[in-house]
């Protein structure tokens, strides 16, 4: 009874080992986990929208939140991150040129246009002389917030200001706005102080802006106020990049922004 036990065994294994074995798609290795930095709100919702797609494609993500956008750069050229999702176009190559991060932008996701917000004045036009007019501090957005005031007819700006211009750069304020330069995170909560204040985008959703208050003016999109994942350069040609850019980008997170946001904030893919 024994020998035919051993025979049996050893009969089982034979054929086990001439089975070839076929791994699981996401075996033990075969996963890669990343550590993806974004600012809380939209940036963080529509991430985390994309995970259960990022899962099927093999990638274990780790969400870290920030509540500014220097930061996240600072992680992520430290190698802190691997990725992040917070920040135009504009802004990058501005911060790549200021501090020198070497970050490379891979993948578009959303445009949130910056937006000019009242709680005194329902129109543009009622701005009064002397009305003081809060602006994010940072090059990038403050450029960004000059000029649509410009647009609108609001000042004027030197020629060479372009989209990057400070209230240094102002030629013509006939109605002599007084121009308060704030951290991007707190124009939305100074509006109680301010006659209006441009908001970017994400903090205008995180502060109830965008469901509760229509803005007295809105930019118009701009290819370089495209949002961008963004790796450092060494990085940006991995596959795994490739694999976040397309989970990323995946139909049903469009639908995600498109339902969620109701046309307050595009899908760009």
């Amino acid at each position: 009874m024994l020998r035919r036990s051993l025979f049996t065994f050893s009969a089982a294994a034979l054929i086990a080992a001439a089975i070839p074995f076929s791994a699981p798609a996401h075996a033990a290795g075969a996963v890669k986990h990343l550590k993806i930095g974004v600012t809380a709100g939209l940036h963080s919702e529509i991430l985390h929208a994309a995970l259960p797609v990022a899962k099927k494609n093999g990638l274990d993500i780790q969400v870290i939140e920030f509540q500014d956008y220097v930061s996240p750069n600072e992680a992520l050229s430290h190698g802190d991150l691997d990725a992040n999702i917070q920040q135009t176009l504009s802004y990058l190559q501005l911060q790549n040129k200021q501090r020198h991060y070497g970050l490379a932008a891979v993948g578009k996701t959303i445009t949130a246009p910056l937006t000019f917000y009242s709680k005194k004045w329902k129109k543009l036009e009622d701005l009064p002389n002397g009305a003081k007019i809060g602006i994010p501090n940072d090059a990038s957005t403050e450029g960004r917030a000059l000029y649509l005031l410009q647009s609108a007819g609001l000042i004027k700006l030197k020629a060479s200001a372009g989209r990057e211009g400070s209230p240094l750069d102002i030629t013509s304020n006939p109605k002599k706005f007084k121009f308060v330069e704030l951290d991007p995170a707190q124009t939305a909560r100074s509006l109680d102080d301010l006659d209006a204040a441009a908001v970017n985008g994400n903090y205008a959703y995180i502060a109830g802006l965008t469901k509760t208050q229509k803005g007295i003016l809105v930019e118009k999109p701009a290819p370089q106020y495209i949002n961008y994942i963004a790796v450092r350069e060494k990085d940006k040609d991995a596959a795994w990049v490739k694999t976040l850019v397309k989970s990323y980008q995946d139909p049903s997170v469009r639908d995600f922004i498109n339902k969620a946001y109701k046309g307050n904030i595009i899908a760009n893919f």
